[in-house]
């Protein structure tokens, strides 16, 4: 990865990394941009909330809620709106977090999913406090700050190395948001034994992409994350060397081997938040497939195309791209999240990628299969230099039975990203329909306008009102 150019009111620090990085928690500064930081980390959390409601009866949610009642859900702290009730803090970040990414229609950025991650976790602890919503939004801030500090160390990739970013890096962030939630009765030390300690809670494998285990990665983080900082809180030692350490967190994640565990951290100043920026997802499967999406439905509406139409579609995407959409020929809803052969008979077929597509039925129809079969995938070493899990660029080129070429050309953002945001509306749009296809008795529109006020929200228990 070539590291992204650090805006001129970064701050420096010659401390060692992970006390550069417990300093920072106890003590962030934004550089003058909080405000427009908290922003984006309230479309964040709007956006996670509505995927969080949306996967409520996904199969995953119902086995994790099984789980936690046959374990014990500890008191009564933080909601869950799939039980409509209070589970302990660390049970609802679990729940939510798996809900929040169950269907894959949560935001991206680093290669990973981070709200899926922060959004659960912090709101279950900043319920549990009865902090702020501008407290809950400068954790996420912080959550995002310390999680992109560790990712930019690094120049491979790490979904072809098999590990799931979204649940080695989010545990880590989203520790460093309740560490920031809880900072009042932390000293420095306990900061980095919290972050130490979440460290070693990091997992998640790429080979469990189009299974369940996917978003448990989500929810295991979650909670790990909150019992990192519990644990630092009642004295349980750490190593304060985790991130710089030669066999510690960077080292051993590290695909290249080249990790950059020497350069002083840039930890605060104006949030990367603000520079890499959230991309929000229009369609509910794994964004490695987005753009070729969006190329497809351009086709098929300056064209005109039938399925019938086509004889054979070329799509170029990334070497780690490739990977992560793993099945070809899928079978459940589930799988097909993870295959390009799917996203491309899908917009043929369908002209749309959505929450009612994605089942076992329309996955198995024979037409879908039909088409399916004539997707041929080929791959291109040009990764993009800000997140090396996508190429610089997609393309898509279909052929059709009467012997016309059609081509995309080159298609560097796909819609939803950060580079090419949806409008307000959209926004407002995706969540109500999250919460409609959750089937919850909310106001989705009360609901909608209640986070949008959380910056002013003096407790963020007065959520909870809503769902």
């Amino acid at each position: 990865m070539t590291p992204v150019a650090v805006p001129p009111a970064r701050l420096k620090t010659s401390l060692p990394l992970t006390q550069a990085l417990a300093r920072y928690v106890r003590a962030p500064h934004f550089g003058g941009q909080e405000a427009a930081a908290c922003a984006l980390a309230l479309t964040g959390t709007l956006d996670t909330l509505a995927t969080l409601l949306a996967g409520q009866n996904e199969p995953v949610v119902r086995i994790v809620r099984a789980h936690l009642a046959a374990s014990g859900t500890g008191p009564a702290e933080a909601p869950a709106p799939s039980l409509q009730q209070l589970l302990g803090t660390a049970q609802a970040a679990l729940v939510n977090a798996v809900a929040g990414h169950a269907l894959d229609y949560d935001d991206v950025a680093m290669s990973a999913h981070p709200s899926t991650v922060l959004v659960p976790t912090l709101w279950a602890e900043a319920h549990r406090l009865g902090a702020s919503g501008a407290e809950l939004l400068r954790a996420y801030v912080v959550g995002y700050e310390v999680w992109a500090e560790l990712f930019s160390r690094e120049s491979g990739q790490y979904h072809l190395k098999g590990w799931h970013p979204t649940g080695v890096f989010g545990v880590v962030g989203a520790a460093a948001g309740v560490a920031y939630l809880n900072r009042e009765t932390l000293t420095e030390g306990q900061v980095a034994r919290a972050l130490s300690l979440a460290a070693s809670s990091a997992a998640g494998l790429v080979a469990n992409f189009g299974t369940m285990a996917k978003p448990w990665h989500a929810g295991r983080a979650a909670a790990a994350a909150i019992d990192a900082v519990r644990l630092a809180q009642l004295g349980m030692t750490a190593a304060t060397d985790v991130f710089e350490h030669h066999a510690g967190f960077l080292a051993a994640l590290s695909p290249s081997g080249e990790c950059d565990l020497q350069r002083p951290a840039t930890i605060g100043g104006v949030p990367r938040l603000l520079s890499w920026g959230l991309s929000i997802k229009c369609y509910p499967v794994c964004y490695s497939g987005h753009r070729v999406i969006d190329g497809v439905l351009q086709l098929k509406a300056a064209h005109g195309l039938q399925p019938q139409d086509v004889q054979r579609v070329d799509v170029t995407i990334g070497n780690a791209q490739a990977s992560m959409l793993r099945n070809h020929r899928p079978v459940s809803g589930l799988e097909a999240k993870f295959s390009i052969e799917f996203d491309v008979a899908c917009a043929l077929v369908a002209g749309d990628v959505g929450l009612a597509q994605l089942t076992d039925v329309f996955t198995q129809r024979t037409d879908m299969q039909a088409l399916m079969a004539k997707v041929q995938v080929h791959t291109t070493e040009r990764s993009d230099p800000v997140d090396p899990a996508f190429s610089v660029a997609d393309s898509v080129r279909i052929t059709t039975r009467d012997g016309r070429r059609l081509e995309t050309g080159e298609i560097r953002f796909p819609k939803g990203h950060a580079m090419y945001p949806l409008s307000a509306e959209a926004l407002r749009s995706k969540f109500l329909d999250c919460v409609a296809y959750s089937g919850l008795p909310c106001d989705g529109a009360a609901l909608y306008d209640a986070v949008r006020s959380l910056a002013q929200m003096p407790d963020v228990r007065a959520l909870a009102q809503h769902l």
